[in-house]
């Protein structure tokens, strides 16, 4: 399933003038075996390649010859084995027609047209590759060690990719609002079956199946889990028990490789207890501060520090923190309960172009990434927004024994912690609530179909079922 033409035409067209001279170099992603060459994990190609060329089979390479105005599909036909076990499909040349290609290459030429390039001083810019066997190819086009390759990827590169990718088109965003619709299905599913005696396994199986019916598949493994504190939890092995709460982070991918991403908790019983009630608005009352503030021209950072504020201001009402919030959240104490950042970019992946390196995705030339202070350095996205940006918002506390334990153990920021106190949450969990926005000339939009997000509206899903 592609786009029309012209939007690959356009895109690649976009993208040239950027550079007034050189190769640019894209590599498809091949099969990837289980345990054995012909029994493969679900092919997924790779996202830049998928929004230049739009072809979704393995074994391919394309070039942009700046110089030659040229546009340059490497790859093989079908062989009559090839047909034999799967079928006659399109050819190469009609999936190259398709993408608005009209020259079609087999794949061992790949490396003469490469040799000749760089033999005659031209540049050959390329992305930095994170699989195996596209970190091999790239050592031999270029001879060099496979270590050596990431070294050599083309930072200008990475920035127009990152600069033209961030923006999403009308039809991108038409795409992205069926996979979080779909995503939607999935939650509110989870959320209306869930029940005391289930396992983890039966919830997470169910909304897989809506993510297949749905068209495309899963956009990541499914976190479904009891165990809310760890924060990509992929274990499903879990009874689901009264009293527990269930946290699930799970999206779909549609057909064309757009994700969705969304978070919510719920109770296995009918309705939240008191302190799950209190610590849920807590983590509420962030996600709708942090949301409210999304605009063109703010720095996501900023809308990380204001949820983090919120947090701490709900944990010290509780008696979990105290002191100077401003000076706490500055510090990085409010950490030891919300660990990761708010939101990152979305788009053709979950984490949308995190191949590409977080400091040109996330962050840019004005706004380095800050590294080492614990929390912050998981924040994916701190940059300033720009209308046709897709984000998440998803703050979260989450009460991990072994850092509650560790930094009591330490006194790690004692004066705003009270890790008496602390130390009674425990056995609590953890509780996120996340979903995907877009931004606006306005402000922000909410992606896909509306969705239970309040105490309230929780607990009248759940009323249903008992």
């Amino acid at each position: 399933m592609m786009f029309k033409n012209d939007e690959y035409i356009r895109r690649r067209e976009l993208l040239s003038p950027k550079f007034s001279s050189g190769i640019l170099l894209f590599l498809g992603n091949e099969e990837s075996p289980v345990n054995f060459l012909h029994n493969t994990y679900r092919f997924r190609q790779d996202s830049s390649f998928l929004y230049y060329f739009g072809i979704q089979k393995p074994g391919l390479a394309a070039i942009i010859d700046v110089d030659q105005q040229l546009v340059i599909l490497f790859g093989d036909e079908m062989s009559i084995d090839d047909i034999v076990w799967m079928g006659r499909q399109k050819t190469l040349k009609e999936n190259a027609f398709e993408a608005g290609i009209l020259e079609v290459r087999p794949k061992s030429e790949l490396a003469n047209y490469i040799s000749k390039a760089l033999n005659t001083n031209r540049s050959v810019h390329f992305l930095p590759p994170y699989r195996a066997e596209n970190k091999i190819m790239l050592a031999t086009l270029f001879n060099v060690a496979p270590e050596q390759v990431s070294g050599l990827a083309s930072v200008p590169f990475i920035k127009a990719i990152v600069a033209q990718r961030s923006v999403k088109s009308e039809i991108e965003l038409y795409e992205i609002d069926k996979a979080v619709s779909t995503s939607v299905d999935m939650q509110l599913l989870a959320m209306k079956m869930a029940r005391p005696g289930m396992k983890e396994s039966e919830i997470a199986a169910a909304i897989h199946q809506v993510a297949l019916n749905g068209g495309g598949d899963l956009a990541y493994p499914i976190i479904l889990t009891i165990n809310g504190q760890i924060l990509h939890n992929h274990f499903h092995g879990n009874t689901l028990k009264d009293g527990d709460l269930v946290l699930n982070d799970s999206g779909a991918e549609t057909q064309m490789g757009y994700a969705g991403d969304l978070t919510r908790t719920f109770p296995v019983g009918k309705t939240f207890n008191s302190l799950q009630k209190e610590v849920y608005n807590i983590v509420l009352a962030a996600y709708y501060d942090a949301a409210k503030l999304l605009k063109p021209g703010l720095q996501y950072l900023d809308v990380h520090r204001r949820a983090c504020l919120t947090l701490a201001e709900g944990l010290k009402a509780m008696g979990l923190m105290k002191g100077n919030l401003e000076d706490a959240v500055s510090r990085g104490a409010h950490a030891l309960f919300f660990q990761c950042g708010t939101g990152h970019m979305m788009g053709l992946d979950v984490h949308d172009m995190e191949d590409l390196g977080e400091q040109y995705v996330g962050y840019s030339d004005k706004l380095v990434k800050n590294t080492s202070q614990f929390g912050l350095k998981s924040l994916r996205l701190g940059k300033e927004l720009e209308v046709g940006n897709v984000l998440t918002v998803e703050p979260g506390i989450y009460f991990i024994p072994e850092l509650i334990d560790m930094w009591a153990e330490e006194g790690t920021f004692s004066e705003y912690i009270n890790y008496e106190k602390v130390k009674e949450f425990r056995s609590f969990g953890g509780i996120r609530i996340e979903d995907d926005f877009v931004i606006t000339t306005e402000g922000s939009r909410k992606l896909g179909k509306p969705l239970a997000i309040t105490v309230e509206e929780v607990e009248a899903v759940r009323g249903t079922i008992f």
